[in-house]
């Protein structure tokens, strides 16, 4: 979904996204289900825990976004309003097999 994303030595994940240059690093125990994962971009910076639960022959995805100090509001439900149409679009790739 990132054509510009590129991973460095360190584990970071570089990208361009709305926001400008953009960072990304996961602090997975994927035998855990745990996806949680730090992203910067030039306006904010977010610590997101992220669980994958099974669920008989599915699983379901926990995320919990708490809005970064420096976002307004009226920033913060943008952001995500576009997390939501991120996670839906990613839904409908994963459900297609594609």
């Amino acid at each position: 979904m990132i054509t510009d994303a590129k991973m460095s030595d360190d584990g970071w994940w570089s990208f361009s996204s709305l926001y400008g240059k953009s960072r990304l690093k996961f602090n997975e125990n994927k035998s855990l289900g745990i996806l949680d994962h730090q992203y910067i971009d030039e306006e904010s910076s977010w610590n997101v825990p992220m669980r994958v639960v099974a669920s008989g022959d599915f699983s379901e995805v926990v995320i919990t976004l708490n809005k970064p100090d420096e976002l307004s509001d009226n920033q913060f439900d943008q952001r995500i309003s576009e997390i939501s149409e991120m996670i839906v679009t990613m839904k409908n790739i994963i459900e297609s097999g594609t």
